[in-house]
């Protein structure tokens, strides 16, 4: 069955995370995905450790399922060569920082007029407009403005997110729903629009109930004082015997009460919800219980009973797991030219049961791998592209590579 985006072309300028993971979605879900990479060691992350031969896995992983082209943007041959190329598209999602597609010339009026059905996506770190658009910052610096990297950890002690919530959360995933939402509008009126996805703007959504408490109560949330970050003892993480950790998620009541009951121990029923001077011996009561068997003997003691505890899985565990199994979620292809497989991740590979993720996966491209074939898809000839390639305006990949 066709995939929802079939047909849809998209041009992909974007490089290191947050950009190719929204054109890995959107390639997902059917999308033509052209990766447009500088002649010059294109993404970043195409050398980003460990390497499985000449690619990064990361880069492996990201851009899988699209095709390849190098063109210097910097070079104003390369600009008629993408404004051709915007003619025909329907997206072109960039990650620049704000301001830069305007000193290349390729400004919203320029792409506008050359594809009045465009959709520009600017994928930034704090948005297009503001005070601090131009800054520059990763994923730890959008959730410390955005009031959440001090949520996490205990003691008072601020400890480091382990995952890049921003860079997905807040800007690829905000990025693709604004593409869809721009492409459902240019449904009805005919033309596309600038979506604006600053992850410092997204990722703070993620913080709605937590600034939505503060702001009635004015009483400021510390490290692990949130009760969905360690403030309940019937919510958080617990270390085992064999050092491998457990996480209980009873927040209510009713799982609380059965968790307590499953393992013998009603009179613990009120340490999952002890607060002030209390909570220290609670705490104690409940680091014991936890202790007194490894994970794996927790998970089978409660597998039969409805108390919201799952293992804390390691990567490689999670991988392996019979449910990621089930939904297809993992996998590996191989690189032609690459001397290992490639492991590959679909990111929502059930959102669309009617629409199953492809069964087989293309690899991620070599830099500049398609330039050829797609330029000559625009109709240029053989001549004019070893022109191009003269000038340094493209980078043409032999063709045995």
């Amino acid at each position: 069955m066709t995939r929802p985006l079939h047909g849809l072309r998209v041009l992909d300028l974007t490089r290191l995370l947050p950009g190719p993971f929204a054109t890995l979605v959107l390639a997902d879900l059917g999308a033509e995905i052209i990766k447009i990479e500088e002649p010059q060691g294109g993404d970043y992350a195409r050398h980003f450790p460990p390497l499985g031969g000449r690619m990064s896995a990361v880069f492996a992983a990201l851009n899988r399922d699209k095709r390849g082209i190098a063109l210097d943007l910097k070079r104003p041959e390369a600009h008629a060569v993408l404004l051709r190329l915007v003619a025909t598209a329907d997206v072109l999602v960039e990650s620049f920082r704000p301001g830069v597609l305007d000193r290349l010339g390729l400004d919203w009026a320029t792409l506008h007029a050359a594809n009045p059905r465009l959709i520009l996506c600017g994928i930034s770190g704090f948005g297009q407009t503001g005070p601090l658009a131009l800054r520059a910052g990763h994923d730890l610096n959008y959730l410390a403005i955005a009031g959440l990297a001090g949520l996490t950890g205990h003691d008072g002690a601020v400890i480091q997110p382990g995952i890049q919530a921003a860079d997905i959360a807040g800007g690829a995933l905000y990025g693709v729903i604004g593409i869809l939402a721009a492409l459902q509008q240019r449904a009805t009126t005919g033309l596309g629009q600038r979506v604006d996805a600053s992850m410092t703007d997204g990722v703070a959504g993620l913080g709605l109930m937590v600034h939505a408490r503060e702001a009635l109560t004015g009483r400021p949330t510390g490290p692990g004082e949130d009760d969905l970050a360690g403030g309940r003892l019937c919510y958080r993480t617990w270390c085992c015997a064999d050092d491998r950790w457990l996480a209980v998620g009873a927040l209510e009541p009713k799982f609380w009460g059965a968790l307590c009951q499953a393992v013998g121990r009603p009179d613990l029923m009120p340490a999952g919800y002890a607060e002030g001077a209390r909570r220290a011996k609670a705490e104690a009561e409940l680091q014991l219980l936890f202790a007194s068997r490894t994970r794996d003997a927790w998970v089978a003691l409660l597998a039969d009973h409805d108390v919201c505890v799952e293992p804390v899985l390691s990567p490689a565990e999670a991988r392996e797991h019979p449910h990621a199994a089930a939904r297809g979620l993992f996998g590996r292809h191989p690189h032609p030219g690459e001397k290992a497989e490639f492991f590959h991740q679909f990111p929502n590979p059930m959102l669309l049961p009617d629409h199953p993720p492809p069964a087989v996966v293309q690899p991620a491209p070599q830099l500049g791998q398609h330039t050829a074939e797609v330029l000559a898809s625009l109709g240029y000839t053989d001549q004019e592209l070893a022109a191009l390639a003269a000038a340094g305006a493209i980078k043409l990949r032999p063709p045995t590579a």
